[in-house]
């Protein structure tokens, strides 16, 4: 039933289309409702918890109002609300203006708009808000089924507006009529997604919220810090490898150099940066493409050992590859990898002392374990072999849920408890070869990675964070030690889920068992990773690149503004012609008349265009009075059916009678 709210004084007759009172249909309410929730859903993963209710609470006090035909609240309500609600904003960000307090406090005010509508304008500005909504979603995901649900949201906005200026339509026509005018504008958004200028760079720009959150390695360990991360499936990064990937005993996918440690924690210390690496590549080439999903920092997480490319990187002098500054947002990059490649041939002397510092009072049994192993060894390499001979043969085990440990966390992990992950793993292991002398360091990064059958990248995953050592010996320089693969070598063959003890629980995505949910998760990412490559990663230098291949210079943006405006003009050109197309093809009734008038007026007789079918047919009764009744009737005929009701098909057929049996 329709609600009639309060009418508010007109002041000018052009404000009247916009300021009359509204008349809402229990339909044309509900319609503004649903557009309303569909547009704050994408918003409600980021939305402090409270506000998601909040607005849940007033879209159904909404419903409630409208089911029950009561007018809108008080003005004084919706301002006390207001204000309440923007001062929860404030106590939940601690300030006003960013992006987040932004649209936390426009999903606010869009469900009190929602409220308070009296008037046509009304409609009309929350409709609006809807559309602003629906792109402010961006500034928080732009990932394949947030732009499905923003382009959702949009349709059903449009059909909202639909439902507003018609509320006679039944929901069929205001869908199908929703559904082409959606269609209409993709040619628009194509032309001008890839010929408007691109701007690089995230979408909001403010210092304090610029990014999102991002997960991933920390610059230092401690025990039980990547058995948490592992837990993820979350993806870290993407590899695109020109040609056969390396095998998975050569996936260690470097970040930071830990050095220090204080009994319990590993951190890694500052390095000396360069542009160019400090080894020289040898070996084995491997390009590949990269992916980096946002992660905070400055590390390219790169396949060791990098080669000089064209991004321009910076090389710490522990071998870890830079960027200028922390990844923020999806990065892809050009790389090359050279596995084989020695490196730290002339380590400095302070960076050996470094990596021989051990703190006092910790961990005195490990410290007596690796005296005892290295007597009388005849030099460092002998005291390697030692000590992995040890740990291979110590029962050791590998697992995703090792126990606490306490203040000497090497001796409680290989006298007490016995079992750790990674951290655990190459953590003992350099103490162990730090005590006897021998240059040591931890390295965290990724190891392996999971091809993907759809695309064939490799995929690598939270789940493949590792901590691995590195130990310097003379003439060899740096040499790689995992000494997780000491005790579970299937981690590094076959990833996490292989190495671990039988029947320990692994999240739902890692199970073997289950490989009707690894080919959806295949086949799902292949497409997200479609979409990033192609639509979000549609850069300014990318664009630079396709308008160089199509004639466009570097420089040449008004030939560019051109080309945009003369493509718009085509399409809409094509649309209004299509669209008269489809009229008189859905219209016969027209086209009888058209093809009436077109008669007359080859004999003579052209319809003027104010003329309208009566006085037409009064004028040719006139001209032709010996066929004035036929020519009265026909045009009484069209009259009829055209302005007296929907036209059936028996006033087509009769008007298709009278016109084929005049004679002229």
């Amino acid at each position: 039933m329709p609600l009639d709210w309060p009418q508010r004084r007109r002041r000018t007759p052009a404000a009247e289309a916009t300021s009359r009172p509204a008349s809402l249909t229990r339909d044309q309410g509900l319609w503004l409702i649903g557009a309303t929730a569909v547009t704050l859903a994408p918003h409600a993963p980021w939305l402090p918890g409270w506000l998601a209710a909040l607005c849940g609470i007033l879209l159904g006090a909404r419903a409630l109002l409208l089911w029950q035909g009561r007018r809108p609240p008080p003005g004084l309500i919706l301002v006390l609300l207001a204000a309440a609600g923007s001062v929860g904003v404030r106590m939940t960000y601690g300030h006003f203006f960013g992006k987040d307090p932004g649209v936390a406090l426009l999903a606010l005010l869009l469900c009190l708009k929602l409220l308070e509508i009296r008037s046509a304008r009304d409609v009309v500005a929350t409709i609006l808000l809807c559309f602003f909504m629906q792109l402010a979603v961006f500034f928080e995901d732009q990932s394949l089924p947030v732009a499905l649900l923003a382009l959702f949201g949009t349709l059903v906005a449009v059909i909202t507006l639909l439902a507003q200026a018609d509320p006679a339509a039944s929901q069929r026509e205001r869908v199908r009529s929703g559904a082409v005018l959606f269609a209409q504008g993709i040619p628009f958004m194509l032309v001008l997604f890839v010929l408007f200028p691109r701007i690089q760079g995230p979408l909001w720009g403010l210092p304090a919220d610029a990014s999102s959150a991002s997960s991933g390695l920390s610059d230092s360990m401690s025990p039980g810090s990547i058995s948490e991360l592992s837990e993820s499936a979350e993806i870290a990064f993407r590899a695109e490898f020109i040609g056969a990937p390396p095998e998975p005993a050569q996936r260690y996918w470097r970040g930071p150099v830990m050095t220090t440690f204080d009994g319990r924690t590993w951190r890694a210390a500052r390095t000396q940066e360069t542009g160019t690496p400090s080894y020289t590549p040898t070996g084995r080439r491997f390009d590949y493409r990269l992916t980096l999903e946002p992660h905070g920092r400055r590390w390219v997480l790169a396949l060791d050992f990098p080669g000089l490319t064209t991004t321009p990187l910076r090389y710490a002098s522990t071998n870890e590859a830079l960027l200028s500054r922390p990844v923020e947002r999806r990065t892809r990059l050009e790389l090359s990898a050279y596995p084989d490649t020695p490196t730290g041939l002339d380590e400095p002397p302070a960076a050996l002392a470094a990596s021989l510092s051990l703190p006092e009072g910790y961990n005195p049994q490990s410290i007596a374990l690796a005296t005892r192993l290295a007597g009388g060894a005849r030099d460092h390499n002998e005291i390697l072999e030692r000590v992995i001979a040890h740990l291979r043969t110590s029962g050791l085990i590998y697992t995703l849920q090792p126990p606490l440990v306490g203040r000497d966390s090497v001796d409680a992990f290989l006298f007490d408890t016995r079992r750790g992950f990674c951290e655990h793993f190459a953590s003992a292991f350099v103490v162990l070869m730090r005590a006897v002398g021998v240059p040591a360091r931890v390295v965290a990064g990724y190891q392996g990675g999971e091809l993907n059958p759809i695309d064939g990248n490799l995929v690598v995953r939270q789940s493949d964070a590792h901590a691995w050592a590195e130990v310097w010996l003379a003439g060899r320089g740096w040499i790689r030690v995992d000494p997780t693969a000491l005790a579970a070598p299937q981690r590094i063959e076959s990833g996490l889920a292989s190495a671990l003890p039988a029947g320990e629980a692994l999240p739902l995505t890692m199970r073997q068992n289950l490989a009707w949910l690894r080919d959806l998760r295949h086949r799902w990412e292949a497409l997200s990773n479609a979409w990033n490559q192609r639509i979000l990663g549609y850069n300014p230098d990318r664009q630079k690149e396709l308008l160089e291949r199509l004639g466009f210079g570097r420089d040449d943006w008004g030939a560019l503004v051109g080309v945009m405006t003369g493509l718009c003009v085509s399409v809409l050109g094509m649309l209004i012609a299509w669209a008269s197309w489809q009229y008189r093809k859905r219209d016969p009734l027209q086209r009888c008349w058209a093809s009436f008038c077109g008669r007359l007026a080859r004999k003579g007789y052209p319809r003027e265009p104010w003329e309208g079918p009566l006085a037409y047919g009064k004028r040719l009764s006139e001209s032709l009075p010996e066929h004035a009744q036929s020519l009265l009737e026909i045009a009484a005929c069209y009259a009829r059916a055209r302005y007296g009701g929907t036209p059936t098909s028996a006033d087509i057929r009769t008007l298709n009678h009278k016109i084929s049996r005049l004679r002229l």
